[in-house]
């Protein structure tokens, strides 16, 4: 099981005062000196936290580790990707009034654009996931555009507030999880994961890797982020171990 920490916070909060600190690249550092096992940032195309020189200077200070880019499908988007050439793009949608990314990419209703796109970033030796609600045909889309992994979103597990809803949602997982694992896929999964919740989806054996920002970059205020990566890690193991 893998930890790819995102790192975009670290950005939200020196972008509220237009300054210098705290500096997302010393932080995807620190993460990656407590046991990340990747960095994962969002270059949106608002350039709301992540700027375009964080991109450049994460690929030149981030060589042991992954770099993992999440962006919307835009020629913009790909170009810059291309040029900079991270390990792994995830694809996601995104809405500029929208706080944060708000479900997953429908891959099924893009099938035409997306496959000349993802087919152009493997071309250049890019990764290439897309992040998908948990549907079996949204995970059949994303093998026929040639996706090589889906990170399976997890807000609707994070968010829900009854026993009822929550195993819901976390069957949903574990369905999607072992559908897009039998069909060839890599199955990774994100969003709204905290440290009170991430066991349960930490412990699905399809999945071999998690993102995390808010909750990390949030507590990080609290006990420092070298401490909140590797408390994160931890409970994400022990989940692991059970099975």
């Amino acid at each position: 099981m893998k930890l790819g920490v995102n790192i975009d916070h670290i950005a939200t909060i020196r972008e509220a005062r237009k300054t210098y600190e705290p500096d997302p690249v010393k932080g995807a550092l620190i993460a990656q000196d407590a046991g990340a096992d990747q960095i994962t940032f969002h270059l949106r195309e608002d350039r709301r936290h992540i700027q375009d020189e964080d991109v450049i200077r994460l690929r030149c200070t981030i060589k042991r580790i992954p770099l993992n880019m999440e962006m919307a499908p835009t020629e913009e988007m790909k170009n810059i990707a291309i040029d900079i050439k991270p390990e792994r793009v995830t694809l996601v949608p995104e809405k500029r009034q929208e706080i944060t990314t708000e479900g997953g990419l429908d891959v099924s209703g893009m099938e035409d654009y997306l496959k000349d796109f993802v087919k152009e970033l493997k071309e250049n030796g890019i990764n290439v996931a897309l992040f998908i609600d948990p549907e079996e045909d949204q995970i059949y889309a994303s093998i026929r555009v040639g996706a090589d992994a889906v990170e399976l979103h997890t807000g609707e597990y994070a968010n829900a507030t009854s026993d009822e809803k929550i195993k819901k949602e976390l069957e949903r997982l574990k369905k999607a999880a072992k559908y897009a694992k039998e069909k060839g896929l890599k199955v990774f999964a994100g969003h709204g994961l905290t440290y009170t919740n991430v066991q349960p989806v930490a412990a699905i054996e399809e999945i071999e890797e998690l993102n995390i920002g808010h909750s990390i970059i949030a507590n990080s205020v609290f006990m420092g982020l070298d401490e909140a990566v590797r408390k994160m890690k931890k409970l994400m193991l022990e989940a692991r171990q059970e099975l």
